[in-house]
């Protein structure tokens, strides 16, 4: 690992590369209420026919996109990562330390 805020803070944790990719997997997986979210925004936005009556949709759904590996392997040596890829990394790495009971941390911490 090159010395990159990232693989420091990823070896000062003792954090396994796989496990992020595996968290990320099962936190960024679109459910089936992911979808009916969608659904809901989307007739929302279509409408006109006097559904103004509607309950505005305020949940987020999940995007879908899972942190590659390739995306991961550019974040450890210093690539250059998309902003949404960053926060994908930043949630899968607060699911692990929330698991090993330590704080959450911010996306200034790991980039």
């Amino acid at each position: 690992m090159s010395d990159t805020k990232f693989a420091e803070f990823v070896k000062a944790k003792k954090l396994d590369l796989r496990r992020i990719l595996t968290s990320s997997h099962s936190l960024e997986t679109l459910q089936s209420e992911d979808r009916a979210i969608r659904l809901a925004k989307r007739r929302a936005k279509g409408g006109g026919e006097g559904d103004d009556k509607a309950p505005k949709e305020t949940r987020k759904a999940r995007s879908g996109r899972p942190v590659t590996g390739r995306a991961l392997d550019a974040a450890v040596k210093g690539g250059s990562i998309s902003g949404p890829t960053k926060h994908r990394i930043l949630k899968a790495v607060n699911y692990l330390l929330e698991q090993k009971k330590q704080d959450k941390v911010d996306l200034r911490t790991l980039f």
